[in-house]
């Protein structure tokens, strides 16, 4: 997960709150004092910390509770709404009806070498391609010789045009030589060079580039192992570059990303994106109240329920939805469940953003091995036959010896797939009767402490 650390300590902080029996000022004291620890270890601000924990402890010791919350559910509640605003609350989004009402709407990516524009182009296309729109990527950077080659490679990998020309002498040339081309299109990603420092020579180019295209977005992409010298830089090109955002790349593989995000958000210029790995589709929208739900174990449903609809198709889920409340379930529906959690992208991720599953504190090793067995069930499927997948139980002692030599897996493995799917089979029954909210709750309640149907012998705590 993005900051990890930051994320178990904070939960570490709820989790005080939750098992107290008393709310009073020296927990309350005790509570800022362990999140200033874990906000300074991800490399926050030591102002911007002191002034969080001044907001909080102001809020919650002298401000009136609300009639419909206990003193522990505000506490709570303070912690999530002042981290969200400490992030930079909700402001301005770049959606896919924004852009369709300014066709064609213009991104131009900005900032210095090393920080990752020409990979955060080709994500951020791929981003809003999923969302329906025609989009196209422009190369100016002349610069730096692999520029162009470097974009040409990413827009090939997600069937995107890419316009460019290695041989021009400056940016407005190309943008000039292309705009025509480019009017058909929904949404154009500029990708820009870049320099060591950001000097005259930069701005004046960027400046230019800005005249000519007139984007509609300017986003400065910087990297967030920068942590808190991410103020400076956002804000000099704020004032002389008239940024209208920031992306922040690398945010999986740094403790200093909790530096680099509130440093931006004091600025004028708040996180708009953030790459949070290296694949194409490791990025997302930056909104500060479902990160912060992640964070504090409160689950993302938003971004969960839109992953689940890139993996799986609407048609596709009504299908299996009503399969779920039949309580009919065969290996096709396994397979065509884990195909799905597949593209929905690494285990662990999925997890944080369901509401309650940050708060288990399941071992990363755990789900690692979770990780590793779905590709192994996988090889299994494929070796099966139709009839086997649509009717399991007649898959008897010949059949997983044929199997196993098929998919080169052990007997043992087959086994465990089996196992599983007469585990899942058995939640889909109980699905049958899950009716309204109360049954789904109570059903719920039956697994704690035991199998998680559908994750192997995950438990919770």
């Amino acid at each position: 997960m993005v900051l990890e650390k930051l994320g178990e300590s904070l939960k570490n902080t709820l989790s005080k709150i939750a098992s107290a029996v008393f709310i009073d000022e020296k927990l309350v004291n005790e509570l800022i004092k362990d999140m200033q620890k874990a906000l300074l270890q991800s490399d926050v601000n030591v102002g911007l910390v002191l002034e969080l924990s001044q907001k909080i402890k102001q809020k919650v010791l002298k401000e009136e509770i609300p009639a419909a919350l206990t003193k522990k559910e505000y506490l709570i509640n303070v912690v999530y709404e002042e981290l969200t605003n400490f992030l930079g609350g909700e402001g301005h989004k770049i959606d896919a009806s924004a852009i369709s009402a300014h066709k064609p709407f213009k991104i131009m990516l900005v900032g210095l070498f090393g920080n990752g524009k020409t990979t955060t182009a080709g994500k951020i296309g791929k981003f809003f391609q999923k969302r329906g729109l025609k989009v196209a990527l422009l190369q100016t950077d002349t610069w730096r010789p692999a520029a162009y080659e470097q974009l040409m490679q990413l827009g090939a990998q997600i069937k995107m045009e890419v316009y460019g020309n290695p041989n021009a002498k400056n940016p407005e040339q190309i943008y000039a030589e292309f705009a025509p081309k480019l009017a058909k299109y929904d949404l154009i990603i500029i990708d820009t060079a870049g320099r060591d420092a950001l000097n005259e020579e930069l701005i004046t180019e960027l400046n230019n580039l800005n005249n000519i295209v007139q984007p509609h977005e300017s986003l400065l992409v910087m990297s967030a192992d920068l942590g808190q010298s991410a103020q400076k830089q956002a804000e000099i090109f704020h004032q002389t570059c008239k940024i209208t955002g920031v992306i922040i790349t690398k945010m999986d593989g740094t403790a200093k990303g909790g530096g680099a995000l509130s440093a931006c958000t004091v600025t004028n210029a708040n996180v708009k994106f953030i790459g949070v790995g290296e694949k194409i589709d490791d990025f997302e929208e930056f909104k500060p109240k479902n990160f912060v739900g992640r964070l504090l174990g409160m689950g993302d449903i938003e971004s969960l329920l839109e992953k689940a609809k890139e993996a799986i198709t609407e048609e596709d889920a009504k299908d299996m939805g009503k399969k779920f409340m039949s309580g009919k379930f065969n290996m096709i529906d396994l397979y065509e469940q884990m195909e799905a959690m597949t593209k929905m992208g690494p285990l662990g991720k999925v997890l944080d953003m369901i509401p309650g599953m940050g708060q288990l504190k399941l071992p990363k090793e755990m789900i690692d091995v979770q990780e590793d067995k779905l590709k192994t069930w996988k090889f299994i499927m494929d070796s099966c036959t139709k009839a086997e997948l649509e009717d399991p139980d007649i898959i008897d002692i010949p059949r997983i010896e044929r199997i196993a030599k098929g998919s080169g897996m052990s007997q043992t493995d087959i086994r465990e797939l089996l196992k599983q799917y007469k585990q899942s089979r058995r939640m889909m029954k109980m699905f049958k009767g899950a009716d309204s909210p109360k049954a789904m709750e109570k059903m719920m309640k039956q697994f704690k402490g035991g199998n998680i149907p559908g994750m192997g012998n995950m438990k919770f705590k």
